[in-house]
């Protein structure tokens, strides 16, 4: 069954639609408030925090997934001259390091101006983008941060699309 096949109805709160495809995926979640939702995805490389808040003033699904980050001071130069490589390679969403919280962090909105609804498949394939972003640049950020490359070495390896499984 499709997602989208559970919502005949219109007027459904999109984060009602984030607990559903949390609960369908077996994904922890915590629901914080009406218009928020918190929840942890399970990548390759480590577990991502992934939180969505609704704002209905601007009509906007926000969605925010970061994981822990401590670079070096020493390396900050070569991971900000990665994360503009980083977000040149990014079309639905961008990257940002939160220093003060040692966070990286994927941001994207989903705008539904006039009314408009999201729809599951719109909310699951945002969420799959940021978990496939972190996982694919995760790797270049980790060399930027603690080796010796610059940030145009770090980025090949998230350049190479990998084949199969080890």
């Amino acid at each position: 069954m499709a997602l989208s096949e559970q919502y005949l109805t219109d007027d459904v709160h999109p984060i009602d639609i984030v607990e559903h495809i949390a609960a369908h995926n077996e994904w922890e979640f915590d629901r914080l408030a009406d218009d928020q939702i918190a929840m942890a995805v399970e990548g390759q490389w480590r577990t991502y925090s992934i939180t969505l808040a609704w704002c209905s003033f601007d009509e906007t699904l926000r969605m925010i997934c970061t994981f822990e980050m401590d670079p070096p001071e020493a390396r900050m130069d070569v991971l900000h001259e990665g994360l503009n490589m980083v977000n040149d390679q990014c079309w639905a969403g961008a990257f940002s390091y939160w220093a003060d919280q040692k966070l990286m962090v994927y941001k994207y909105g989903l705008i539904l101006a006039g009314g408009n609804d999201a729809s599951p498949e719109q909310i699951d394939t945002m969420i799959n983008a940021a978990v496939m972003s972190a996982e694919r640049y995760y790797p270049a950020f980790q060399l930027m941060s603690w080796t010796e490359k610059t940030a145009h070495e770090s980025m090949q390896i998230a350049i190479a699309e990998a084949y199969g499984r080890a």
